[in-house]
């Protein structure tokens, strides 16, 4: 575990102070859940909580089925990271959501894009992206937004419209509901 040299008390009320720099690198924001757990030598241990993570086995799943339907690539992440790719992309699976993605579903936009529209972006900071064309459309459950769902497309002739979207916005509908259960 690594040292970062700041210390914090306990208050009356049992609370600790997580410092800023460390919640930045984490990206935990105000109200984010975290998981506590304790280890057998009495160390505290905070995770961050994904409710969507916890479905991973079957976002790929739906990703999969996602992707053979639409005939293109489908990615699901939660609000850090991309949890499940089908029909390409598994580079992306593991790595962080990008800052332009983030903020783009943190304003519940559901958008389609291609390469070149100002409504294109990039999904991940650390990938080139791959794909021309994009429909992307946030998981919402209980009010909160706990991911997004995309298609991509690499093909310059394959376009993405009606369809695509009425199929990422039943998705992301379908996976919200099914963490509220």
């Amino acid at each position: 575990m690594k040292a970062t040299g700041i210390v914090r008390r306990i208050d009356d009320l049992g609370r600790i102070v997580i410092p800023k720099e460390i919640r930045r690198t984490l990206h935990i924001r105000e109200s984010d859940p975290l998981e506590i757990f304790t280890d057998r030598e009495g160390q505290i241990i905070l995770k961050k909580y994904s409710p969507i993570g916890e479905m991973t086995t079957f976002a790929k799943q739906y990703a999969e089925s996602l992707a053979q339907v639409s005939g293109h690539i489908a990615v699901i992440a939660d609000r850090d990271q991309f949890i499940a790719a089908a029909g390409g992309c598994k580079y992306l699976l593991g790595k962080g959501v990008g800052r332009q993605l983030e903020e783009r579903i943190n304003n519940r936009d559901m958008f389609l894009a291609t390469k070149g529209d100002r409504n294109f972006i990039a999904i991940c900071d650390e990938a080139d992206s791959e794909y021309v064309h994009m429909a992307v459309a946030p998981i919402i459950c209980e009010g909160d937004i706990i991911g997004s769902v995309m298609l991509l497309e690499n093909d310059n002739k394959s376009k993405m419209g009606e369809v695509e979207q009425k199929l990422i916005l039943s998705a992301a509908g379908f996976l919200g509901r099914q963490m509220e259960q």
